[in-house]
């Protein structure tokens, strides 16, 4: 049988196979997986997106994103949903954002909606929500772990990458460090910065600086003071590039602040066969396996030994450990499941109705 899934990216971020988010390359990824297994897949993501299936596009914010931009998108992306539920058959509408809870559907289509980020960013009310056939669920066990009790919650799908699609054997390997991700004050990137300067390690730093105001005054203040020929930002980067510097780097640094639910990048290193130096915030203390797959740190001094600690790892250690454990086809696996249980209740519903 042929599912019908609606998926619904965050307003102001797209998504495709260049995207910079984990939940919009999570997105992706379902998105095409779905359509190549013969579903179909409706996408409601901003304007110049790139999907497999069926893009909705939601208008493009011009402009600082502050609060009214956030009430802006929202009120957007509530009419579109209700929009495409009124001229589709949908069989599950699954939400990726931080903010879904602001424009549920009106509809009484089951939602399924994955927690991207820490649980404390999510209002209270988000674990107790009155909508029936709405359901909750986690993408690491210590993210679970961190969630109130909640009858909404699914069983967790853990996030994975597609293994094949990162190492290469014909990428030579250098010396510098790399840390990549958004460019904001909860990834501490500035340690990672300090940390290659300790080690007198080159670095590269690679990003977006999305147009909050405080995004950009954390670069401008606490990053670009320490940049120079040694340590450099790049600035985004795509798929091909992002892939070419994991496989070239020494090491990935992964200082994050706070209790990263997931940490796709660290997964993405580990398949290059590129050990993962990081604070064990959330996942990360998951994904990473001190003296094998990389090191665990407190702080930015430890970061720096660990720098010059990563040559004794091996390369191959970090390839195996990638395929065993963070294989995006387990993953898409599980969503299939999810989708294939939500939609056969979403049948019963329906027969119900015409009954």
């Amino acid at each position: 049988m042929a599912l019908n899934i609606l998926s619904v990216a965050y307003p102001f971020t797209p998504v495709g196979p260049d995207a910079v988010g984990g939940s919009e390359q999570i997105l992706t990824l379902l998105d095409r997986e779905l359509t190549r297994a013969g579903h179909n897949s409706f996408v409601i993501a901003v304007k110049g997106s790139k999907v497999t299936g069926t893009l909705i596009p939601s208008p493009k914010w011009k402009g600082e994103l502050d609060d009214a931009a956030r009430r802006w998108g929202q009120e957007a992306h509530h009419g579109l949903i209700d929009e495409a539920l009124r001229k589709r058959l949908i069989d599950v509408v699954h939400m990726h954002s931080l903010d879904f809870h602001t424009y549920l559907p009106n509809a009484e289509v089951h939602v399924m909606a994955t927690l991207h980020l820490p649980p404390s960013w999510y209002p209270p009310a988000v674990f107790r929500l009155a909508r029936p056939r709405t359901y909750l669920h986690c993408v690491s066990s210590s993210q679970r772990k961190n969630c109130p009790p909640s009858p909404l919650m699914l069983p967790t799908i853990s996030n994975g990458v597609e293994i094949g699609r990162f190492a290469s054997s014909r990428i030579e390997r250098q010396d510098f460090a790399l840390a990549l991700g958004r460019i904001c004050p909860e990834k501490g990137f500035h340690v990672a910065v300090e940390a290659a300067r300790r080690a007198r390690s080159e670095l590269i730093l690679a990003g977006e600086i999305f147009p909050y105001a405080a995004h950009q005054q954390y670069f401008r203040e606490e990053i670009a003071p320490g940049l120079n020929r040694k340590r450099r930002f790049v600035g985004p980067v795509g798929f091909a590039r992002k892939r070419r510097l994991l496989n070239q780097a020494r090491c990935l640094l992964v200082p994050s602040l706070v209790a990263e639910t997931s940490s796709l990048v660290a997964m993405e290193a580990l398949a290059c066969g590129t050990p993962v130096i990081a604070f064990p915030s959330g996942a990360l203390a998951e994904i990473v396996e001190p003296g094998r797959t990389g090191f665990l740190v407190r702080d930015g001094a430890e970061m720096a030994e660990a720098i010059k600690a990563v040559r004794g790892l091996q390369a191959e250690d970090c390839r195996r450990a990638a395929r065993e454990r963070f294989s995006a086809d387990r993953m898409v696996k599980r969503y299939f499941e999810a989708y294939r249980a939500l939609a056969r209740m979403s049948d019963r519903d329906r027969a119900l109705v015409v009954a």
